[in-house]
């Protein structure tokens, strides 16, 4: 009996399937993706899962969101855990939630483990949906692509290795101009790029060093898994500027403008307990002076002008060095450089405030002892607010504190003491030599 030819295709077909499954993949590229799906059904899970694996990765995340769930589960349920999540990444959190039901517990924990990632992270701030190609491929494969998807974004593809690991990159303005014959390998460029457990200031770092708008986002075995625009990372840095803005001052990181009343007081109160302790410890350090500012009424008019200049020399010192924290400018074993510049920049600012200063207070109090004293207070408040500006968030980092959240109530009570004591203890101590009346 001669078999039918429909049975002869069928078998010399899943014998090509299933000896070269990399080239049966390259085949089926341009085959509709529910003719694909078809071929897969047909197919023992093994061989199907070899096809598919060798796929690029935008067609096999469109071909998981089509296909049933015995498939699904049938291709996935023994799949590389990591392999796994960086296909299943591309999807929206709900798809993935709904695809990770499907599979063995064992299998849905791993790889939820390999998509969480921290709120600091690259791989949190990563878009899954890059648009990949292989060396292999023409520029006529990926003008063909991009006119399909119709996204105006796309600046740059990225080519990948059959075990998707990042090989480099193609500006679309190359692609454009080049022959439709072209290979993606001849015009591959190297593409700079950052591991998925990297910080938010290493992003930074790399992206202004290497002055790209995107970066592609690897795991430590270099298979690409996303890309970080620099939008994004604009956002995210202003977002986090605001929240650090926001613990800075005592208010919760997680707080809003139309946050509840109840979730805005608790978040608050604890810390306007806490500055209200620190006010009343500064109000001592002026009661310990209550007899010579009982003498020298005047002394109490200047007062706020030593705290005023003292404390904000101090947030622009705590300003700087939380930037430089951030941006990974500076380590914690620099905290002596960093304390030295801050104290010359106080002691050099100091000088020239005291001296506007003094000229103030000499005719407004017509005294020049008065006129000494806060011009030398002036200088030492301004030094030791540059140097604990400096100081004091490099130590909470120091300790595994975030400096952010409580940095600028701690400075502000060593600005006001030190400009209290500063000031009102100089004009006790030289009250007689001075003849300040």
């Amino acid at each position: 009996m001669i078999p039918k030819a429909e049975t002869v295709e069928n078998a010399l077909r899943i014998e090509y399937f299933t000896k070269y499954p990399r080239d049966a993949a390259h085949t089926l590229e341009s085959v509709p993706q529910h003719a694909i799906l078809e071929y897969l059904k047909d197919l023992p899970f093994d061989t199907a899962r070899a096809i598919l694996f060798n796929l690029n990765p935008d067609t096999i995340t469109d071909l998981i969101s089509m296909m049933d769930e015995s498939l699904f589960i049938g291709l996935f349920a023994n799949v590389n855990t990591h392999l796994g999540a960086r296909l299943l990444s591309r999807l929206n959190k709900e798809e993935v939630d709904k695809k990770l039901g499907l599979l063995p517990n064992l299998v849905s924990r791993e790889i939820k483990d390999f998509l969480n990632y921290r709120p600091d992270t690259a791989g949190h701030l990563m878009e899954t949906s890059v648009i990949t190609f292989f060396s292999m491929d023409t520029v006529e494969d990926v003008l063909r692509r991009i006119r399909k998807l119709g996204d105006r974004k796309i600046a740059v593809v990225y080519i990948i290795d059959n075990e998707g690991i990042l090989l480099g990159k193609v500006p679309v303005q190359l692609i454009a101009i080049s022959e439709p014959t072209k290979i993606l390998i001849d015009l591959m460029e190297r593409a700079p790029s950052i591991n998925a457990m990297a910080s938010r200031e290493e992003v930074l770092k790399v992206m202004d060093k290497e002055d790209i708008l995107q970066i592609p986002v690897i795991d430590i075995h270099n298979n690409l898994l996303g890309v970080i625009r620099n939008d994004t990372l604009i956002s995210e840095t202003k977002k986090e500027i605001t929240e650090d803005l926001q613990a800075m001052f005592g208010a919760g990181r997680e707080e809003q403008a139309m946050s509840k009343i109840s979730f805005a007081v608790r978040k608050r109160l604890p810390w306007l307990q806490v500055n209200l302790a620190t006010a009343f410890l500064a109000s001592m350090v002026v009661g310990l002076f209550e007899d010579t500012i009982a003498k020298i009424t005047i002394l109490a008019i200047f007062l706020p002008v030593v705290a005023g200049q003292s404390g904000n020399t101090g947030s622009q010192a705590l300003a700087v060095t939380m930037r430089g924290l951030a941006l990974k400018e500076i380590r914690i074993s620099q905290w002596f450089k960093v304390a030295r510049k801050e104290i010359m920049v106080g002691f050099i600012n100091g000088v020239a405030v005291a001296l506007t200063t003094g000229i103030i207070v000499y005719f407004w109090a017509s005294s020049t002892g008065i006129a000494i004293v806060i011009g030398i207070s002036m200088i030492v408040s301004m030094v030791i607010a540059g140097f604990a500006g400096a100081i004091i968030p490099i130590g909470l980092k120091a300790i595994g504190q975030d400096p952010a959240t409580s940095s600028s109530i701690i400075l502000t009570t060593v600005t006001d003491i030190c400009g209290f004591l500063s000031f009102l203890g100089l004009a006790t101590a030289l009250s007689s030599i001075l003849g300040i009346v």
